[in-house]
């Protein structure tokens, strides 16, 4: 079901198209002229827009240009009573989705509408892929600490030197590690990533290092490792602190020799691995508790990279919201939305113990909860 707009200046045109649109279960609006149908078209979330040409007070075109300097995302169909070969050109050379002749042929709208909604269905999941793609490994801030990380990362990602992120749990290591990973002679080769938090103790060496078949009850059959799926690429360990000593003796292994053995087999085999590693842990009491190696920490840490909290850099705020509201409303495949100065004041104001993650959540809510432009007063109910 699409929401669609109706603009015509004759109230009894309106109504046909309206219950034939509504015959095929969508939810229409009216308008009767161009500056009513503007307001509209800016308030709400038009899948398609149909306007007649010739109105009163702003004429269609002359519409069709606002809505599109706008950029609103309504896919539009222009009509018209007195049409000609040039006036069609005209309204898709303006942004137009199509020109319908009046009177409207039936079949002819509910082939335009569909194709219309079909278009606007591709256009959506093509954005989405494509802020996936280009916007996956963005790391925003300009803030110092935010850019003495990404200077750090254009010196150490070329090399093949171990980085040990560390940082509160969604402050964005997992980001620094892609960043790494995407600037360094590796980016063609595969990033592997493991949470070691996530992983029983007593399968985690099966996880990294694979098993042959039959070295426990339910290995059935033999397995590759997360180091050998990383073979001329990244291996991103990440909660490396939660990781048992018996595993951390085997990868401190893997890291000197670059060689590891398979659960259950005797056959050593080669591994071509760059390791990153991160933890929300200080790895240095972690040794004095003794539950982590010292060893370990020194090959590991060749290259530290500490990861600010979302509250050590309030500054990043402003741009951070700019670039999840255009993100979040480019994947519900609606307008982007805005947020005012006493919002965004707000939002610098409040703590984020959650850090990006947190904020990214928020932000979502927001846009789904909040009005066009959110307000001190939408963070206050769903922030």
């Amino acid at each position: 079901m699409a929401k669609i707009l109706v603009i015509d200046d004759e109230k009894a045109i309106r109504r046909s198209i309206k219950e034939i649109l509504e015959f095929e279960k969508h939810s229409i609006d009216e308008a009767e002229d161009g500056h009513m149908a503007l307001e509209m078209a800016l308030k709400n979330n038009y899948d398609i827009i149909l306007s007649d040409i010739k109105m009163p007070k702003l004429d269609g075109i002359e519409l069709l240009q606002k809505l599109v300097e706008q950029k609103v995302n309504s896919s539009i169909i222009m009509m018209s009573g007195h049409g000609t070969i040039e006036t069609a050109v005209d309204a898709v050379k303006n942004g137009a989705y199509d020109y319908l002749a009046k009177p409207i042929d039936l079949n002819r709208l509910l082939v335009s509408v569909r194709n219309a909604l079909e278009k606007s269905d591709l256009v959506t999941e093509t954005k989405v892929l494509k802020k996936k793609i280009t916007k996956s490994v963005d790391m925003i801030g300009d803030s110092k600490a935010i850019q003495n990380i990404k200077d750090i990362i254009e010196k150490v990602a070329p090399t093949d030197a171990k980085v040990l992120i560390t940082g509160s749990n969604g402050s964005g290591k997992e980001l620094v590690a892609k960043w790494l990973h995407e600037k360094s002679n590796r980016a063609n080769g595969p990033l592997i990533e493991v949470n070691c938090a996530a992983i029983p103790s007593e399968l985690i060496e099966s996880e990294l290092f694979g098993h042959e078949k039959g070295s426990f009850t339910s290995a059935v059959a033999q397995r590759k490792g997360k180091f050998e799926l990383a073979e001329g690429g990244t291996l991103f360990l990440d909660e490396i602190g939660d990781m048992s000593l018996s595993a951390q003796a085997k990868v401190l292994r893997a890291l000197q020799e670059n060689k590891i053995t398979r659960v259950g087999g005797d056959k050593e085999i080669k591994v071509n691995v760059r390791v990153i590693a991160a933890t929300n842990k200080n790895l240095e009491k972690e040794i004095e508790k003794e539950t982590f190696r010292q060893d370990l920490f020194h090959r590991l840490s060749v290259i530290p990279i500490h990861v600010p909290s979302l509250d050590e850099r309030k500054e990043d705020i402003p741009l951070l919201t700019d670039y999840f509201l255009d993100l979040i409303c480019t994947e519900m495949g609606i307008a982007k939305k805005t947020i005012s100065k006493d919002a965004l004041k707000a939002m610098q104001e409040r703590n984020w113990p959650g850090n990006i993650r947190e904020f990214r959540n928020v932000i979502e809510r927001l846009i789904i909860l909040g009005g066009k432009e959110i307000t001190p007063l939408d963070i206050k109910q769903f922030g």
